[in-house]
């Protein structure tokens, strides 16, 4: 596994995300080795869509984007709206893909939170049946679990959850670091 590199990534959350898709992209990066903050658009604690409560690491205010190689923005409702609309989050975003970084989103969030602030325009993408209309600009990729599109990449809800971590693993460490967690993991 290539863990001396450092991948430092932003795990967005705020009040009714889909913690589901949060926790397992960011427990497949973290056994890649990355270095996963919390970023909070709502508060030190959220409550997610379920109704767990959540612990973040900074508030979106204090995040540094520029720096993060990877920002990633879970579904969820009302979580997908909420982050759509922070105007920081949207900011943070366009700096995170300024500096060369990615950017990652699934479920609603595709849709409302990159889609509506014009980031999927000319670009492939999925999301969670329903939401296509707010994928503005963008090419559906109908049947597609998980699509990246040059430095973004999207994906359609928590049954997709694994494959965009392994996919997000191939893309900031290397392939054969995603094959080796999907070993581990046992997910054949």
């Amino acid at each position: 596994m290539n863990r001396n590199k450092c991948v430092k990534v932003l795990a967005m959350v705020a009040d009714g995300t889909e913690e589901g898709e949060l926790i397992n992209v960011v427990d497949i990066l973290h056994r890649a080795g990355a270095e996963i903050k919390l970023v909070s658009i709502d508060g030190a604690e959220v409550k997610s869509s379920h109704g767990v409560r959540l612990a973040a690491d900074a508030l979106v205010a204090d995040a540094d984007f520029a720096a993060a190689n990877l920002v990633f923005v879970p579904g969820g409702m009302p979580g997908s709206e909420r982050l759509g609309r922070c105007v920081s989050l949207v900011a943070g975003i366009k700096k995170t893909l300024d500096a060369g970084g990615r950017v990652a989103a699934i479920c609603a969030a595709p849709a409302l939170v990159l889609g509506a602030n014009g980031f999927l325009r000319g670009k492939r993408g999925v999301c969670f049946p329903g939401f296509e209309t707010e994928m503005s600009g963008c090419k559906i990729a109908d049947g597609a679990r998980v699509v990246t599109d040059g430095n973004i990449t999207t994906a359609r809800g928590l049954g997709c959850a694994i494959d965009l971590g392994l996919e997000l693993v191939a893309l900031l460490f290397d392939e054969r670091t995603a094959e080796d967690i999907k070993r581990k993991i046992q997910y054949y």
